[in-house]
């Protein structure tokens, strides 16, 4: 997810306090653009008039013919980046929802990848599949500190619809993923270690002595709060040692079961993938916008690996800003996630970013506590403010074929909301042609339904 920014001597992660959930708290009013001399837009409305395709609703059910410009513009994409404006909106969430049905029954799409640890995306995954497990309680116990915006009700009614799908179609089923770096369960350890134990037991007790005290014997909230309190030293200790164990598991032949070889080592390439996203020295700068780089790689590559493994097609949903091609951020955010997609799928990856004009949001505040904002319409000089006088009131375009001038404005840089886990946040600037291939704009957006703790 994307995070607010990071400055020297400030931990990789935002740290957050009390939640409000249930009843909201007292909205507050987060900026708005600075006000710019407005360029002439009418003839960029109606050029994007001529371009937009209307939206019948945001919420999952029902009648889906909408939908089907964007099933044109997905084409015959392998991965689909669904991105979002905030990480706290209830209309993003739901209609990431609608689309990946949409892709499944229309589109065969068969994954649905999340902005969550890989470890956390196989117990929802065994929940979708086989019905192993109670996702409130996955969710609850998964979705904590930097993950804390999942555990909603829309991410709920997905898993849950997902569920019933591979009910109805057990021998085609839909699967769920987390591609991100931040945490590895105790449970993946065990995998691991019992595979080495099963398949190469001679090596076993020298395949214990790297991960000793490693796996995780608390929650996921706390055991982040505690790497990050390691000292730099520990930490990149912490990486070579996992760093050998994936080396060691590497060089072993596959044997009888190849398959279980291949997934053990990705398992242990995602214990890999936490101890280096923490073997940075948190109090440079330059080293946290390395290791941000590095996230976005690893979430890229886990993609990749889970397509050609499984051979399904993808829905990765994240922020804009890292489903994009072009970081908003370049100074925290050198390079992103969809930048790496695009260079190992090439037109097989289809980015699609998310706008809105105003509406409400979850966000951490200045104080730690997470409430709702409100933002009211886009000022002049934001890319909202000029999208938002299209005739529909939600719609979608596909940016690569939009018409004059509409093409040359939607090339261009100007302010636009790219708000993170913490706000105030942004505006930033964002030349929307060049960061996505799709774009989706609504109207107004409310904050969703955060579980209660």
């Amino acid at each position: 997810m994307r995070r607010h920014r990071i400055a020297t001597g400030v931990t990789l992660f935002v740290t957050l306090g009390a939640v409000t959930a249930g009843t909201p708290a007292v909205a507050e009013q987060a900026p708005d653009p600075p006000a710019r001399v407005a360029e002439s837009a009418t003839p960029v409305v109606a050029a994007l008039d001529r371009a937009a395709h209307p939206l019948r609703t945001v919420e999952p059910g029902g009648d889906t013919r909408d939908l089907r410009p964007l099933d044109r513009m997905v084409g015959d994409a392998r991965v689909v980046g669904l991105g979002e404006a905030t990480h706290g909106s209830h209309d993003f969430f739901a209609l990431k929802g609608r689309i990946f049905r949409r892709l499944v029954e229309e589109k065969g799409f068969r994954t649905f990848a999340l902005e969550a640890p890989w470890s956390t995306g196989l117990r929802l995954d065994a929940y979708v599949v086989h019905g192993k497990g109670d996702p409130r309680r996955i969710m609850r116990e998964e979705f904590q500190r930097d993950y804390l915006w999942w555990d909603n009700a829309d991410y709920l009614r997905l898993v849950e619809w997902m569920r019933a799908y591979n009910v109805r179609h057990p021998d085609d089923p839909v699967r769920f993923m987390g591609d991100d770096t931040a945490w590895t369960g105790p449970e993946l350890y065990d995998r691991v270690t019992a595979h080495v134990a099963e398949h190469h037991p001679g090596l076993s007790a020298r395949f214990a002595e790297p991960y000793r005290g490693l796996r995780p014997t608390v929650a996921t909230g706390e055991y982040i709060e505690r790497y990050l309190d390691k000292p730099y030293a520990e930490r990149r200790a912490m990486a070579e040692r996992t760093g050998e164990a994936l080396r060691l598991l590497r060089e072993r032949e596959p044997g009888e079961d190849p398959e279980a070889h291949a997934w053990a080592v990705q398992h242990a390439r995602a214990i890999d993938h936490t101890a280096r996203q923490y073997a940075f020295d948190f109090t440079s700068p330059e080293q946290v916008a390395a290791s941000m780089r590095y996230r976005d790689e690893a979430m890229a590559d886990n993609v990749v690996r889970w397509q050609r493994h499984t051979g399904t097609r993808i829905a990765v949903s994240a922020h804009n800003d890292h489903l994009g091609y072009v970081s908003a951020d370049p100074v925290h955010y050198p390079r992103v996630q969809g930048a790496y997609l695009r260079d190992r799928l090439g037109p097989g990856y289809v980015s699609v970013g998310l706008s809105f004009d105003r509406g409400s949001f979850n966000a951490t505040g200045p104080d730690g506590t997470v409430r709702r904002w409100t933002l009211g319409p886009a000022g002049p000089g934001s890319n909202e403010h000029t999208l938002d006088r299209v005739r529909h009131r939600d719609y979608v375009v596909d940016l690569r074929t939009v018409g004059a001038p509409a093409d040359a404005w939607l090339s261009r840089a100007r302010p636009t909301r790219r708000i993170g886990t913490a706000c105030p946040d942004g505006p930033y600037e964002v030349a929307l042609a060049r960061s996505h291939d799709v774009l989706i704009h609504l109207h107004e957006v409310r904050a969703a339904r955060l579980s209660a703790r």
